[in-house]
């Protein structure tokens, strides 16, 4: 002990009996706060620990540790009394303190230390047996004129005796365990069936949490504040208050934010307050730390609750306005020293002083919006606050620290201290949002929605007062973004722990040299489309529009081009096509393989492109009422998706039907008409004109479908080749021809599948084409568009040069030809022209994708068969235009005839033991718009098997989209949606809710590279990723690591420099390898656990017969139970649980029946 309070000791004869190694009875932060305060006294020390503490940090800070209560339970471990005092003995401890909860105010505990010879740090067994038990205590109370609550003065034995109590002392009325302390034992009860359910339970938690079982009642107050006293005493009388806490700031009794000193109490009581605690302490002749709390009501008006004979979790708010270090206090004292010791230095109440105001805020491992259920698990990172004013008092927290359930959840406390109060809520605040921790849920952003409410800073809390404020529960979700990120990569690792992944070089980025000034884009929106089409048809030069962003990557790639790719070339595209008509870059097929696919919104896409490429009209493909889907949608649908693109960047429609059907197309057309944007009308082509011996898609047909389109307000007419069919020469007719019979600008769009179509492209030029479609070089050819380089070079010096700079042009091709290497997984179409096209008519896009398609249904060796079957159902159809989704219809057709090895002659007669494909049976149904040349009857009659079709346009048979329902269904899983996500939910239900629940659940992922999004890291990679602007991400990858027994592994990184394990579900764990069912919470006759926990009981068997609110099992967790009920009557069908067994939130427990 310290030398200037021996010496004072031998001044004044005061009998000091030192004790040099101490053991504390206590786990977790107390102990390690009594850790800190022995060393500080040259004190040595003795940790005990459970088996499920072995790992904890608290063992290891002790100068011995020892295992105790080997086969006892994690409780029953620091409960068991014979097993310390035996332990003590063994290690030659001198002196045992108790922290708080376990044995800290157990009179035998401190009994058997008295009789072992053994100082217990605190009151003596005596004072124990007065003031640890609540009823006692209250008797003491009331000796001392101090007055109490109305309740009862004895521990009560039966549920019917608290019952009749309960209705004379009124509800609410509140249990409390006569033995217990921090919010152990106590249940608030509303009703008098509510006292019975809890009886069991109160006197369960009881004996756990303190090895007694006694419990009491009493009148809840509501409203009140609770208020507690800070005393200290020694063994020569003296007593002092160390001042007050507010620790109104409570849930499930248990408090959450803590301080000192309670000013907002007026001052006659908190003085009062104060007296009292130290006559009921000097009454006990009490020794050591302990604290007096009240409930101070409206009025003010105060009333003794207990007394709580040991150190509180809450003393460090006392510690930082009074500067008294309450456990050295306590170590002191217990040795004999008065409190006027140097080292204490308080030898009147006038030495006590308090300076500033602190708050304590408890960080726990629990989940706020999920009714504060416990969370266990591994940490996977933390980071600590610091700065002056801001003091950390953990036990167990820290980097691969595993959370267990059989303990408290607090995790560390962090008690800041300023001059005001509005200051220090402001510190705590920004202390506890310094706070990191991964891995395991926290209580950080519910106690900030505290430390900023309006009603804390004013100090007008009272003990209700979170329970009566819902918006504390606003909870915001940790962004964590960085665990999220990794999350996503690790499942990639895990899924195809094998696979090849390759590093590449930066891409060479375009950059733009130029200022961009007004383009077209301004033109449209100044002087409207009208004037758009004028300047095109005064053109002279060949006007192109890049499909690269749309679907050149859709007839290549698979669709799969990402949002961040496109961006990253953006300022270059700008610059470098400033002179293009437009940039496809939206719609069609983009859309929701975005959503299902991407994980990315469409939506943004168009911002940010917009954002970057401010001078060039956006086009998008839109296909009539199908808009970017592959079904019909009713006409208010199709009028909010136009208006909301129009309104969000996109300028030119190109509207299609997949049959050239025109009711099809004219609501869409309509639309785009009325919000002023330029509608470029289309026909899709198919045949020959060529071919004098087809006579359906002539070209009169060609010419009387573009003379309609124009009388519907066309600005533009555009010819879809959708599957590369329009021969040079074709195309030459086909222009001219139309130049002469129509007023509009002509927009050729067509696919290279043969390797013709650059000179198809030349050819219509020749024939005064006004604008074509192509793509820059790397993603052009084949089933994609020409190759705008070619064009470009082609004309270059000719009446129709494009005025496009080729050198320039070619700085975007070197940025594609990079990107498209990130994209080899999905660049697995025709590798080489070919001329079948002309003899199968399959679309592009639609002949890249249909060999995996076929690959994926096992009939991977008869895709050739699949190719002659597409023809084959072709002619059986009628020959009718292909184009998504009519397209789909005759592929969908052609694979199940070569699974089912039907034939045209046999498929009317086997048909009808047949369904058949949804699409095939929407296309026979009209629900695709009518053909021009109709349906086979005898196919159709056996498609709808007794079905009616409809002649007219679906739209007028679909009801209107409920837009107010779709919000209402769309809040439950994406808070605040605006329009267009409205918009896109009733398109795709399921796939954009899978889009939300993903972003939730990897968060924003856009940015990342897209090989690392696609493929993963390869070992030893480090990768950077800029989530924000300013926010990078170092993640270096380490490997995979251990194996989990449910069936989960855990990766590693280094994120930032630092170590960091993340474990995910392992899709080729063995089947061994436990996986919790989780209970279907829609069904009420699964019964789950609310919180993880363990099985403390199981309260049925299998075939009895339960009431709705019947007690099923007992869960528990951190020392709290929680009654697991029946949300309906019935009887037990299967029970999977065992007493003694670990479940998850969530997990299925057992079924009723």
């Amino acid at each position: 002990m310290r030398m200037a309070c021996r010496m004072q000791a031998e001044e004044e004869r005061v009998c000091v009996k030192e004790f040099k190694k101490v053991l504390v009875a206590n786990r977790g932060e107390i102990a390690m706060r009594i850790f800190r305060a022995c060393h500080d006294l040259d004190l040595q020390t003795i940790a005990i620990y459970s088996n499920e503490d072995t790992y904890s940090l608290f063992r290891t800070a002790a100068d011995e540790s020892y295992l105790i209560g080997e086969n006892k339970s994690p409780l029953g471990a620091y409960l068991d009394i014979k097993g310390i005092i035996d332990l003590a003995k063994k290690r030659g401890a001198d002196a045992i303190h108790p922290g708080y909860g376990f044995l800290s105010e157990n009179g035998d505990f401190a009994r058997a230390c008295e009789e072992a010879g053994i100082k217990f740090i605190g009151p003596s067994s005596r004072v124990l047996d007065m003031m640890g038990d609540k009823l006692s205590a209250k008797q003491i109370a009331l000796a001392c004129g101090v007055a109490t609550t109305p309740g009862t003065t004895e521990p009560l034995k039966s549920r019917e005796e608290a019952q009749k109590l309960a209705m004379e002392f009124g509800f609410p009325v509140i249990w409390k365990a006569a033995a217990g302390g921090g919010g152990r034992g106590m249940r608030r009860c509303e009703t008098v069936e509510e006292v019975g359910t809890n009886f069991d339970l109160v006197k369960a938690e009881a004996k756990k949490a303190f090895g007694n079982d006694d419990i009491f009642m009493e009148k809840f107050l509501v409203e009140p504040k609770h208020i507690e006293v800070q005393v200290l005493g020694d063994e020569y009388g003296n007593v002092v208050h160390l001042y007050e806490r507010d620790c109104s700031l409570q849930r499930r009794y248990q408090k959450v934010v803590e301080f000192a000193p309670a000013w907002s109490v007026p001052q006659e009581t908190v003085e009062a307050l104060r007296r009292d605690a130290v006559k009921i302490a000097k009454s006990v002749g009490y020794v050591s730390a302990g604290t007096v709390e009240f409930l101070v009501d409206k009025s003010g008006n105060y009333y003794f609750i207990e007394m709580n004979p040991r150190i509180q979790v809450e003393h460090t708010v006392t510690e930082m306005v009074t500067g008294v270090d309450i456990v050295r206090a306590q170590l002191l004292v217990a040795a004999g020293y008065p409190l006027s010791c140097p080292e204490i230095g308080l030898t009147r109440q006038e030495d006590v002083h308090f300076d500033g105001y602190a708050v304590q805020c408890r960080v726990t491992t629990e989940d706020p919006s999920n009714n504060f259920a416990p969370d266990n698990g591994k940490i996977t990172a933390y980071h600590s606050p610091g700065g002056f004013g801001v003091r950390l008092d953990g036990g167990n927290v820290g980097v691969g620290t595993v959370i267990s359930p059989y303990y408290d959840s607090l995790l560390v406390k962090v008690t800041s201290w300023d001059r005001t109060f509005p200051a220090v809520c402001r510190k705590a605040a920004r202390a506890i949002n310094e706070v990191r921790v991964r891995g395991v849920k926290t209580n950080i952003p519910f106690v900030t929605n505290i430390l900023a409410h309006p009603t804390f800073i004013s100090g007008q809390c009272h003990t209700k007062f979170i329970d009566e404020t819902p918006e504390l529960f606003e909870i915001v979700d940790s962004r964590d973004r960085a665990t999220r990120v990794l999350r996503y990569i690790s499942e990639i690792q895990v899924a195809n722990p094998n696979a090849e992944r390759k590093q590449y070089d930066i891409p060479r980025f375009p950059q733009a040299k130029e200022p961009l000034g007004p383009g077209l884009k301004q033109l449209l929106d100044a002087e409207g489309p009208e004037a758009v089409k004028r300047w095109v048809l005064d053109q002279k030069k060949l006007l192109l529009t890049d499909t690269t962003m749309r679907d050149a990557h859709q007839s290549l790639l698979s669709t799969r081009m990402r949002t961040r790719d496109m961006v990253k070339g953006a300022d270059g595209v700008a610059d470098i096509l400033r002179d293009c008509f437009s940039l496809e870059m939206w719609g069609g097929a983009t859309f929701d393989v975005a959503y299902r696919f991407l994980h990315e919104s469409p939506w943004e896409r168009l911002r940010l492109l917009r954002e970057k490429i401010p001078n060039i009209p956006f086009q998008m493909l839109l296909r009539g009422s199908n808009l970017v889907g592959y079904a019909n949608y009713p006409d208010n649908l199709v009028r909010a998706f136009v208006e909301e693109a129009a309104q969000r960047g996109i300028d030119v429609f190109r509207v299609f039907d997949s049959l050239n059907w025109i009711p099809g197309m004219e609501v869409a057309m309509e639309e785009v008409l009325r919000q002023n944007k330029l509608l470029e009308a289309t026909m899709c082509y198919t045949g020959d004109i060529l071919d004098e011996t087809k006579d359906k898609y002539t070209l009169k047909y060609y010419v009387n479908l573009a003379k309609e389109l124009e009388k519907r307000g066309a600005h533009m007419l555009a010819i879809k080749d959708m599957s590369g069919l329009l021969k040079p020469y074709a195309a030459k007719k086909l222009v001219s021809t139309l130049k002469q019979e129509v007023g509009l600008p002509i927009h050729l769009h067509t696919h290279d599948t043969t390797g013709n179509q650059v000179a198809a492209l030349l050819m219509a030029a020749e024939a005064g084409v006004d604008v074509v479609d192509v793509a820059c070089a790397p993603l052009a050819g084949l089933t994609s568009q020409p190759s705008l380089d070619a064009v470009v070079a082609a004309l270059h010096g000719t009446e129709r040069d494009t005025g496009l700079d080729l050198r320039r042009v070619q700085e975007l091709s070197n940025y594609w030809a990079d990107v498209r290497l990130r994209y080899e997984n999905f660049d697995h179409g025709l590798k080489t022209n070919t001329t079948d096209i002309y003899r199968y008519e399959i679309p592009g896009g639609q002949y890249t994708n249909l060999r995996p398609q076929v690959e994926s249904l096992g009939l991977g060796d008869r895709f050739e068969e699949v190719k002659e079957m597409y023809k084959t159902v072709n002619d059986m159809l009628g020959d009718p235009v292909k184009v998504t989704p009519s397209s789909k219809v005759v592929g969908d057709l052609a694979i199940f005839m070569v699974q089912n090895d039907l034939t045209p002659e046999n498929i009317v007669r086997r048909g009808e033991a047949l369904a058949f494909p949804d699409s095939v049976v929407s296309y026979f149904k009209g629900m695709m718009g009518q053909p021009a040349w109709g349906f086979p009857k005898d196919l159709q009659k056996v498609v709808l098997k007794g079905e009616e079709p409809i002649t007219c346009r679906p739209g007028m048979l679909l009801p209107p989209v409920d837009f107010d329902q779709l919000r209402r269904e769309v809040e439950q899983f994406h808070e605040g949606p605006e329009k267009k996500d409205l918009i896109s939910y009733a398109m795709y239900p399921k796939v954009y809710e899978d889009f939300c629940r993903h972003r939730k659940e990897y968060g924003y992922i856009t940015r990342m590279g897209s090989h690392v999004f696609f493929n993963g890291m390869a070992l030893g990679e480090t990768n950077k990723i800029n989530i924000e602007d300013g926010k990078t991400l170092v993640i270096k990858y380490l490997g995979l690591g251990d194996h989990n027994s449910d069936g989960t592994i855990n990766v590693q990184f280094e994120l930032n420099g630092m170590r960091r394990e993340v474990t995910v579900r392992d899709p080729n764990a063995s089947e061994q390898t436990r996986q919790a069912t989780l209970a279907d919470e829609s069904d009420p006759m699964q019964v789950g656990s609310s919180i993880p926990g363990m099985v403390s009981k199981v309260c049925v068997k299998q075939g009895d017969h339960v009431e709705k609110d019947q007690v099923l099992a007992i869960i528990e967790a951190m020392k709290m139970e929680t009654a697991i009920t029946a949300r309906t009557a019935g009887t037990v069908q299967a029970i999977r649980i065992k007493e003694g067994q670990p479940v998850k939130a969530r997990e299925l427990l057992m079924t009723l029946a």
